[in-house]
């Protein structure tokens, strides 16, 4: 059987307007009843648990509600009541609500104006609401929006670092082909010269008017040659196998090599070692002494040499060279530093550039090959090649190789 149904009282306006009052005093949003003077006619229950007044105290206070927020919003808020008690409608006006333990929170208003059933007005009605979530579901999103705008921004970055890579490779390969194409083409004839000057040179007499000048062109013709060797090994892969050798002797020969251009441009060029770290039995580097590296030994020992001559050409006479050389578990670190006139900022990302050269006023000092071989042999044991420079105070060259280099670059 059904249950009857409850009598349903006729409506009376005292009951429907308790029923009414009832449900604005329930609601969850904070909820306010205001005069077209901005007079403050009613609050519900829900104010206490946003502020922490009772209704009663609302009532009681002057200037409601500029009270019940953070200072800085109060001019703000007062300006838009007093819109509100001309008639206007506004919705989700955010501001900050202070509790009485003086702690905040942000809530949103909208209001909207009050009639009766002829159309007077009775002023305007104010409904708060806790937008606290929303505010740090909103910081989040910017944070968030900042992270991936970031992101996007480092990828730009990379990608058009890359692609500056890219062509600044095709360039290089361009141009070592060209130079390697050119360097073919000019070592027969020259070889050719070479030849047919030494037999002249040993059928001329040392007394002969002009003979010491035939020393002048014979070295002319070897620095012609190191150019040529050089263009070369701007396109010619690598034919070096990786060795075990003392990294100690590998500066000293560099050094010793070196020392002709030393003497003749008044420049010592000393060298130091960092503390030798021993290999354990196992792991990659097993079986190395704690001065042994597995690298191209002729190659370390060309990119020393050409580092060592850059230093010294960059040096006035009587200053010095320092060669630093350490082997750690995984790497090797050799650093070239000079006291000379330094390199200007705007030469610093050319310098490894073919034919770019920052000695063009001394002649007979190079095509600015040197530090591009240098990079390229580096490059090809898996290492990294920095310099720093202040001018008027000195350069440091930084090289970073493996301490063993992998099976895959040692045999090419």
């Amino acid at each position: 059987m059904s249950r009857p149904l409850p009598d349903i009282p006729k409506r009376s306006e005292p009951i429907a307007g308790d029923i009414f009052r009832a449900i604005a005093d329930c609601t969850v949003d904070w909820e306010s009843w205001l005069s077209c003077e901005g007079e403050v006619l009613w609050v519900n229950r829900a104010v206490e648990r946003f502020t922490g007044y009772s209704p009663e105290e609302c009532l009681a206070m002057k200037d409601y509600p500029l009270p019940l927020m953070t200072p800085e919003h109060r001019e703000r808020i007062a300006r838009y009541f007093a819109e509100a008690g001309r008639g206007s409608t506004e919705n989700n006006i955010e501001f900050e609500c202070l509790h009485r333990n003086g702690s905040t929170s942000w809530v949103a208003v909208s209001w909207q104006p009050m009639t009766d059933s002829d159309g007077r007005s009775l002023g305007f009605r104010a409904s708060v609401r806790d937008i606290s979530e929303k505010r740090q579901m909103r910081e989040q999103l910017r944070l968030h929006n900042e992270h991936l705008e970031q992101l996007v921004q480092e990828r730009t970055a990379r990608v058009a670092e890359l692609e500056q890579h890219r062509l600044k490779m095709e360039k290089l390969a361009a141009l070592g082909e060209l130079a390697a194409g050119v360097a073919h083409e000019i070592n027969n004839p020259l070889a050719g010269i070479r030849n047919a000057f030494a037999l002249l040179k040993r059928h001329i007499p040392t007394d002969v008017k002009h003979y010491d000048k035939l020393d002048l062109i014979d070295g002319e013709i070897e620095r012609i040659s190191g150019i040529i060797h050089q263009m070369y090994q701007l396109y010619r892969p690598s034919q070096q196998r990786a060795s075990t050798f003392s990294l100690k002797q590998a500066v000293d020969v560099a050094i010793t090599l070196a020392l002709p251009l030393s003497r003749k441009a008044n420049v010592k060029v000393s060298a130091s070692f960092g503390s030798p770290v021993a290999v354990g039995a196992s792991g990659k580097n097993a079986g190395l002494g704690s001065d042994e590296v597995v690298l191209r030994e002729g190659e370390l020992k060309q990119v020393l040499l050409n580092l060592i001559h850059n230093a010294i050409q960059a040096s006035e006479a009587g200053a010095q060279v320092n060669v630093h050389a350490r082997a750690d578990a995984r790497h090797t670190i050799l650093t070239v530093t000079d006291h000379g006139h330094g390199i200007a900022k705007e030469d610093i990302e050319r310098i490894f550039d073919p034919f770019f050269s920052t000695k063009t006023e001394t002649v007979g000092q190079g095509m600015g090959l040197g530090l591009s071989v240098t990079r390229g042999i580096v490059e090809a044991m898996n290492g990294t090649i920095d310099v720093t420079s202040e001018p008027g105070k000195g350069t440091k060259f930084v090289v970073r190789l493996p301490r063993r280099l992998a099976d895959d670059a040692a045999h090419p």
